[in-house]
């Protein structure tokens, strides 16, 4: 399997003892950001810096969710923000739940529970992209008719690429002329996926400028923004510079 961030579906299972540099963040100390061995995995969505980022990922769908259920009506293109703004917050359990693993047991565990969350926030991305395609057909609306309208094809198709480099570089490495070449590029495609997620960030902000919501939700951009940096701030300082190959 594989997903945005990365992660192998095979990790290796003598990493018991990796030392500080698997347990070193970008910020902080090492092990401040680490699953410890008797803690839950469920906690890594908290540790450290994480706490904001789950906060991000929740004022995100409940500006949205709050804005659409309340400047009604409820139509076809309404379903865009609500599954985009879900897809964000699975996306970023994906990455939570993941990054603090350091042993080679905590990673196999998730590694299982990062997959699942990858491709259940795919599928809601999905939705999101079909919902707002059919309605545009059914009103022959413009295509690419504003910033955020550019940026969403281009999260799409990166997003999409991620996903099938991914899988193949894990289910199919044979395409790479085998596993150990498939293995060197594992922190390109996971230092795509942290620079997809603030591509997706960036996608967010610009959804503020859009027509529907200047006439229908009325998000404010600093409230958009606020919620990006939160989620940056929460999500990088907890990147593994040896997950990363640096």
């Amino acid at each position: 399997m594989a997903s945005a961030t990365g992660i192998p579906q095979h990790p290796p299972t003598n990493t018991d003892n990796d030392g500080q540099g698997d347990l070193e963040p970008l910020l902080g100390r090492p092990g401040d950001a680490s699953q410890r061995e008797d803690a839950p995995i469920i906690k890594n969505l908290v540790i450290g810096t994480g706490v904001l980022a789950e906060a991000a990922g929740i004022l995100l769908v409940a500006s949205v969710w709050a804005a659409v259920f309340l400047n009604g009506p409820l139509i076809l293109f309404s379903v865009h923000p609500l599954a985009q703004s879900m897809g964000m917050l699975v996306l970023i359990q994906s990455i939570l739940v993941l990054q603090p693993t350091h042993t080679g047991a905590q990673k196999q565990v998730g590694q299982k529970i990062h997959a699942g969350l990858n491709f259940l926030a795919f599928a809601i991305f999905a939705v999101g992209v079909v919902s707002i395609e059919v309605n545009k057909f059914k009103s022959n609306g413009a295509h690419f008719h504003s910033v955020h309208g550019y940026l969403g094809v281009i999260a799409s198709f990166w997003l999409l690429a991620q996903y099938v480099i991914g899988f193949t570089m894990f289910g199919l490495p044979q395409l790479y002329g085998g596993e150990a070449k498939a293995k060197s590029i594992w922190k390109y495609h996971r230092t795509s996926g942290y620079i997809l997620l603030l591509f997706l960030c960036a996608t967010v902000i610009s959804a503020t400028k859009t027509d529907y919501n200047l006439a229908v939700l009325g998000l404010k951009l600093w409230a958009m923004i606020v919620i990006a940096v939160l989620m940056i701030v929460g999500v990088f300082p907890r990147i593994k510079k040896q997950k990363l190959g640096f």
